[in-house]
């Protein structure tokens, strides 16, 4: 397995890329999801590129336009499908062998893989994926917030602080009201992803972190009966616990080998 460093062009602009290089005929195309460079939040993708490439799968990571090391502007996650093309192009010519690509995104780059359609990948793995309006304000969903008042009834402590008037009135009447309704607002956003996700023929996992607000309120909007999604106990939004790392590096060599 080698590291290779590199760059390609993306609308007039060079992009930074890293390509873990590894002999395999499937690969793996990683999104950054939000403004994070292609390393990940505590360098975590790259670690996992090194994981997935040492079990024998090339992987591609790139700083899409105006990002950490690639030229441009950041036209955010919604307009990112060209960044998307063009890492893929980059990641066929540079790695000639592989015959398919998955596609693998976290939080609102999971988003954009489902606006754009798979963005050309034959298969994706789409982790707690964005449906969170610009501007929105409450991003706990219904069910998570009865999940938490339950919880608390169960603590002695949070009993007594209740009734000894330790517990803001107006802001539990609010949380009340919140954890009534069946589910989280409609997202225009949500929808917008099952168009672009409606004509999509390949494999495709819905990986849920089951402690990440974002996962639950993308839960609260999908399809209860979705057969493509996976829940991990325990996670956090980055998979950052050590038994979340291992599940989400299985996950991805499962579509990898399939």
């Amino acid at each position: 397995m080698t590291r290779l460093p590199l760059s390609f062009e993306c609308g007039g602009s060079r992009l930074a890329a890293t390509l873990d290089n590894a002999p395999g005929s499937v690969g793996l195309l990683m999104v950054s999801g939000g403004n994070e460079i292609r390393a990940g939040a505590f360098n975590g993708q790259a670690r996992l590129a090194n994981e997935i490439a040492h079990k024998g799968f090339p992987v591609f990571r790139y700083d899409r336009r105006g990002i950490g090391d690639s030229e441009g502007q950041n036209r955010g996650f919604r307009r990112s499908r060209q960044d998307m093309a063009a890492a893929l192009l980059a990641f066929r010519a540079i790695a000639p062998q592989i015959s398919r690509v998955i596609g693998f995104g976290n939080c609102d780059a999971a988003s954009a893989l489902m606006l754009a359609g798979g963005a050309g990948c034959d298969g994706l793995v789409l982790s707690n994926p964005w449906t969170i309006e610009d501007g929105a304000q409450d991003m706990t969903a219904p069910s998570a917030i009865r999940s938490r008042y339950a919880a608390k009834l169960t603590q002695p402590k949070e009993i007594v602080r209740l009734v000894t008037g330790g517990v803001d009135l107006r802001s539990l009447g609010k949380g009340l009201v919140r954890a009534s309704r069946s589910r989280s607002a409609p997202s225009s956003l949500a929808d917008e992803m099952r168009t672009g996700m409606a004509g999509f023929l390949g494999p495709v996992r819905i990986l849920i972190a089951e402690n990440d607000r974002t996962a639950q309120v993308f839960c609260d909007r999908w399809e209860k009966d979705d057969s493509r999604i996976l829940r991990c106990a325990k996670a956090g939004h980055a998979y950052a616990e050590p038994h979340a790392r291992e599940w989400l590096e299985a996950r991805l060599l499962e579509m990898l080998r399939a």
